[in-house]
């Protein structure tokens, strides 16, 4: 299984950006999905959780701005980060735990991170 995020990259204080995450393998079924970031020089925080029946959660810094959302179908997830600020600026992770085909087992997957950089 492999997670690849994609869809960051430099935007003005106020803008908007969506950043996307497409799990691929053997997939038998992807339960809570999550984006994390990780800022220079801070700890990897949580910014937005999904449970598979669409159960969502927001870090309060935000709560307001950002949308998580997921597309089952395409085993995709979403984050619409919209009134970014120069705060926001990190690389944005996602990860997924998934169901695999074979073992049936449940297993926590990372995507490689995609950089977020907000200008004053």
């Amino acid at each position: 299984v492999q997670l690849q995020a994609f869809g960051g990259g430099l935007v003005q204080a106020g803008g908007f950006l969506r950043l996307s995450c497409a799990a691929s393998g053997s997939i038998f079924r992807i339960n809570n999905m999550n984006w994390y970031r990780q800022a220079p020089g801070k700890q990897r925080e949580l910014v937005a959780s999904i449970t598979s029946g669409g159960n969502t959660n927001y870090a309060d810094s935000v709560k307001g701005r950002f949308t998580i959302s997921r597309d089952d179908a395409k085993s995709t997830l979403y984050l619409q980060m919209n009134s970014l600020t120069p705060k926001d600026t990190a690389v944005y992770y996602c990860n997924a735990d998934v169901i695999v085909r074979d073992s049936l087992r449940q297993f926590r997957y990372w995507g490689q991170g995609t950089q977020v950089t907000v200008s004053s």
